[in-house]
């Protein structure tokens, strides 16, 4: 009697246990499950793009955000977005590593019919993916040099400070750079090279210019960090006051120079508003409603006039 009561005891909890599992995986069921692969958590204007998907997330009932870090490594990002589409995930969010391995990542989720949509890193081919999410980087460029031709009346001899070579950024924000750069025939580059969007690197490469002995009167980056790192070498060797700096981006630190007239001129680029555009975005594609192939971010330029509005986006 004990024996078939134990057995009654024990078919009860099995089955009491079956039904919280597909309660549960009902549960999961209801949710939305958006893989989200970015390159480096580490890197700081990346950061604030997490922060706006972050922010969006907390606005959307039943979605799930899984945030996996590349650690600025393609393969490893390619293993991510092939477990993304293993764990059948609902749609992806993806920031490439870099242009050249991104079309093979969008491939991965295409073959798997999991929705992709790509934010701020273009590139050849990214109308493969559900959506694309950004900002036009040509547009930075101009925007920027623009705003430099003005200061120096259209004359001047321009050093040129590249990103990592090779990423679209860089490629295109240097296009438009030397585009409105041919417009004046009084400006010309006398120098150009790269400090990979580090200011450390952009630091050492303003020093090496200054050891040149060229003359320089504009220094145009092609991202904020840069520009404060050759600030820091002008301000170091009592050049600052001789030197016009620009960069992009428009981080909290940059617009910290920009107040103290140190950084001329920067372009706002909204890392909140395109982290949160696209993970809206993949949201609506796992929902299976239509998207916008481009969903365009707009530039902004940021001067000593107005850089206080643009103070107050990061507070």
């Amino acid at each position: 009697m004990a024996i078939r009561k134990s057995i009654v005891l024990f078919m009860s909890l099995i089955l009491a246990l079956t039904l919280f599992v597909v309660g549960c995986g009902t549960d999961k069921g209801n949710k939305l499950v958006i893989g989200v692969a970015l390159p480096d958590f580490d890197d700081k204007w990346l950061s604030y793009l997490h922060d706006g998907m972050k922010e969006y997330q907390k606005t959307q009932k039943d979605v799930e955000v899984i945030y996996v870090d590349a650690q600025n490594d393609a393969s490893k990002q390619l293993s991510q977005i092939e477990n993304f589409t293993l764990q059948q995930v609902d749609a992806i969010v993806l920031v490439p590593v870099d242009t050249v391995s991104a079309p093979d990542l969008v491939d991965k989720a295409n073959q798997a019919n999991v929705p992709i949509v790509v934010v701020n890193r273009q590139y050849k081919g990214v109308d493969k993916a559900t959506a694309y999410v950004g900002s036009e980087s040509i547009k930075a460029g101009l925007m920027e040099m623009e705003e430099v031709a003005k200061i120096l009346n259209g004359k001047g001899n321009i050093a040129i400070m590249n990103g990592q070579m090779g990423h679209e950024a860089q490629i295109k924000r240097t296009e438009g750079n030397k585009q409105i750069i041919k417009k004046h025939p009084g400006m010309k580059v006398v120098l150009e090279g790269t400090a990979e969007w580090d200011r450390a690197k952009g630091m050492n490469l303003m020093e090496n210019w200054l050891q040149s002995g060229k003359k320089i009167d504009a220094v145009v980056a092609n991202n904020d960090e840069m520009a404060i790192g050759a600030i820091m070498a002008l301000e170091a060797a009592g050049k600052l006051n001789d030197v016009i700096v620009a960069g992009v981006d428009a981080t909290p630190d940059a617009l910290g120079f920009v107040k103290e007239g140190k950084l001329k001129a920067t372009v706002f680029q909204n890392a909140k508003g395109q982290g949160k555009g696209g993970l809206e975005t993949a949201i609506k594609a796992a929902k299976g409603e239509q998207v916008e192939k481009f969903n365009w971010i707009p530039y902004e330029l940021v001067t000593k006039n107005n850089v206080d509005e643009y103070i107050k986006k990061w507070q």
